[in-house]
């Protein structure tokens, strides 16, 4: 199929939108090329490598003005790692998971195994919300801060059960560009490759003391926890400036520089007002647009970080993210499950919200030639 070719400005000036992997800033990548000879290629065992890992876990704590008593751990794998490693090491009995999409729903299936109790699912529709609800024998209330499948977002607060329950958020597409109150989660985890711009390969928490303290005592009871599953090898390699096996440098060298250039410009507060504004583009063209209707109809629910955009019948959102792509406009595909007419935005941080407002036009462009 032949496509149309926008004019030069309707081309935003980076036409990277995807859900992640996200756009990297240039500045990440010459982070990189900076520790060719002096970091890369050299034993992660020893202190130029574990001084860069000292600098992301302060900088995290310093970005998420983390409480007394909490710690950043971070360990090798993405967040499918740390499901398998919260079942093994942080439920005691049995956990309740909210499942509003892809990513919640693999928490609750990892959840779901021989030595716990069933977990306690409450699914909602794609593109609509499920709150948690205390009951009691429930030690762990898991559920994601931002749905990366279906652009829905869920507010981060302490679940007021049984004494000693956890709260436990899936981190990974609003880390670093939500703002949100660290103490109403005791473990805030994500993998690297959204708002921080980063690449995959290792994952993060924020952990309170309560849930040190879980992973401990169940470290040292007798369940069986395979050793690339323990949490109680996190924490106490992580105090160490390390990893259980080698860590991706590279990984943590874009990440570093993104935590520092989140700072620089005001900190989690900047970011978040950054990312708000980008969605809100979206959602104000959508609201203006006749062949267009938010995924989320719950304003409430809405995502600020990644926007999904359903479209009527009379458009082909798959031709349109062809045509988009042609133009070296990317990765606007709805996620691929959902099996939706729809188009997939992120505005994560690294993301230009003057790209936004371009991208919306280079839309209406293409809409009027399909």
């Amino acid at each position: 199929m032949s496509h149309n070719v926008l004019p030069p400005h309707l081309i935003p000036s980076d036409g990277r939108f995807g859900c992640g992997p996200s756009k990297v800033r240039p500045e990440q990548v010459a982070a990189v090329h900076a520790i060719e000879k002096t970091i890369l290629g050299t034993s992660h065992r020893q202190s130029p490598v574990k001084n860069l890992v000292g600098q992301v876990r302060e900088g995290l704590a310093d970005l998420f003005q983390i409480p007394d008593g909490y710690e950043v751990v971070l360990a090798n794998g993405g967040s499918t790692a740390f499901w398998d490693a919260a079942a093994h090491s942080l439920i005691e009995q049995r956990s309740q998971n909210l499942v509003f999409g892809e990513f919640g729903s693999k928490f609750a299936a990892a959840a779901a195994t021989p030595f716990l109790n069933a977990p306690d699912v409450r699914k909602a529709d794609a593109g609509s919300l499920v709150s948690p609800e205390a009951v009691p024998g429930i030690d762990l209330y898991a559920w994601p801060h931002n749905e990366t499948s279906t652009g829905v977002m869920a507010p981060v607060h302490r679940v007021q059960g049984d004494t000693g329950a956890l709260t436990v958020v899936d981190a990974t597409s609003a880390a670093g560009g939500v703002n949100f109150d660290t103490s109403q989660a005791d473990v805030y985890y994500f993998a690297p490759q959204k708002n921080f711009a980063s690449d995959g390969g290792l994952w993060f928490a924020l952990l309170s003391p309560a849930a040190i303290e879980r992973i401990e005592r169940i470290a040292s009871s007798n369940r069986y926890i395979p050793e690339f599953l323990s949490l109680g090898n996190v924490v106490s390699n992580s105090r160490l400036n390390q990893t259980l096996n080698t860590p991706a440098i590279t990984t943590l060298a874009m990440l570093n520089n993104q935590v520092q250039w989140i700072l620089d410009n005001g900190g989690l507060e900047w970011a978040s007002a950054r990312t708000a504004e980008s969605s809100g583009i979206l959602y104000d063209w959508v609201e203006h647009t006749a062949t267009a209707t938010p995924f989320v109809s719950n304003h409430a629910h809405r995502s600020q970080v990644v926007v999904t955009i359903d479209f009527a019948e009379s458009v082909d959102a798959t031709a349109l993210a062809k045509q988009l792509r042609a133009n070296g406009i990317v990765d606007t595909e709805p996620y691929r499950k959902l099996g939706r007419n729809q188009l997939r935005i992120a505005t994560f941080v690294a993301i230009e919200p003057d790209d936004v407002r371009t991208l919306t036009g280079a839309i209406d462009y293409l809409l009027e030639r399909l």
